[in-house]
């Protein structure tokens, strides 16, 4: 190892030589004290800060040359400098942030000892930070900023829609927390980040809407889509419960459908209408899959099926609809044929009353209760 005094400026730094194989040279600035240029036998050239920190002399990393500046590695000295003098380490906080857990680690932990253990709902939090967050698996957690957590807030809010946008943030937030929980020196990211306003929505296929609706869904080509299009307008079921529906979870004697496992994470037992019925006897003629929407994706169910639902749109000329909506058009028009608000969420599972209020208020004129009632009026005004 050879040490050497000079300078630093570019063109002299360009101009140090790479020593022999396995050795390293050291070039001293003149200028910055304890700034440090060293030079590999392969000719690669890095900045360091050489100074003692507790007691016990550090070479703090500042960056490569010439992707950095000699004014710039100056600067990053200096501040160093700083650093240290004001009580702190930067070499320890650059071995804290190696050592430091990636975000994949994070979320294994956070799903293993606290999601899978006290939260039904574990399984969306699996989905949805796999969805939206696997580009972060690699990266260590104190990367993550501020900014960019809102800069994605506000692209899914735009994308996906505000209420999963929020919904995403809170599950990063918690993620963070439990880290800070588990004893990770770091502040909480997500913290102080507005969630977007949500505004309950109420949109469902209107009367003058459903012939073209079921116009477009017969001509679709995709006949799984298709299919699973239908079952979730005359089920009401949640679409991730639609897609992963199974065979054996059907009873063709009594016309009923058992999921397991809900978003709320409670069994439901699903009444199946007679249109739904005639289409389930169809498909399992055909079918050699546990699965009852079979595809070739990782699951070996359908996936969200969003070009073949666009497709159903525009030959329908129909605007603002979701899948979900398919499942508020269920809910009513059950009380457009008189069903009461218990009713309702019963046929839908929900929890709370609160989330059937929704379909309350779009009763114009309510008669009696039934999901049978409600699909015959569908395929009434589908006449």
């Amino acid at each position: 190892m050879a040490s050497h005094k000079l300078n630093f400026t570019k063109a002299a730094l360009l101009k140090a030589p790479a020593p022999s194989k396995g050795k390293r040279d050291y070039y001293s600035d003149l200028k910055e004290q304890g700034l440090q240029m060293a030079v590999t036998s392969a000719g690669a050239k890095t900045f360091y800060l050489y100074k003692r920190v507790d007691g016990r002399p550090e070479r703090i990393l500042l960056g490569r040359f010439p992707d950095i500046s000699v004014e710039n590695a100056r600067k990053a000295a200096a501040e160093a400098k700083g650093k240290i003098a004001s009580g702190q380490n930067p070499q320890k906080e650059r071995r804290a942030i190696r050592d430091e857990m990636t975000f994949a680690a994070l979320f294994d932990d956070y799903m293993t000892k606290y999601s899978k253990v006290h939260k039904k709902s574990w399984k969306y939090d699996e989905r949805e930070v796999n969805k939206f967050l696997s580009h972060w698996f690699k990266r260590k957690i104190s990367s993550i900023d501020k900014a960019e957590i809102e800069r994605l807030h506000a692209k899914i809010g735009k994308d996906n829609g505000t209420t999963q946008a929020n919904r995403l943030l809170e599950r990063i937030r918690s993620i963070f927390n439990k880290a800070i929980d588990w004893g990770w020196d770091g502040t909480n990211p997500a913290v102080g980040i507005k969630k977007f306003k949500e505004k309950s929505r109420d949109r469902f296929l209107q009367p003058d809407e459903l012939p073209r609706f079921f116009e477009a869904l017969a001509n679709e080509h995709n006949e799984a889509a298709r299919d699973f299009f239908m079952v979730s307008l005359l089920t009401g079921a949640r679409k991730s419960n639609v897609l992963a529906m199974r065979w054996k979870d059907i009873n063709f004697t009594t016309s009923t459908w058992r999921i397991e496992e809900t978003k709320n994470g409670e069994a439901q037992t699903v009444h199946l209408p007679s249109q739904a019925m005639e289409l389930l006897k169809e498909r399992k003629l055909a079918s050699d899959s546990p699965w009852v929407f079979p595809s070739a994706s990782a699951s070996g169910h359908l996936a969200d099926p969003k070009k073949a639902w666009k497709r159903i749109l525009k030959a329908a000329g129909i605007e603002d609809l979701r899948i979900h909506d398919l499942r508020r058009t269920l809910g009513s028009y059950q009380a457009a044929t008189g069903a009461n608000g218990y009713i309702i969420g019963k046929s839908l599972g929900h929890k709370s009353q609160q989330s059937t209020a929704i379909y309350a208020r779009l009763n114009l004129d309510p008669v009696r209760d039934s999901v049978n009632k409600a699909t015959d009026a569908m395929f009434g005004y589908g006449k």
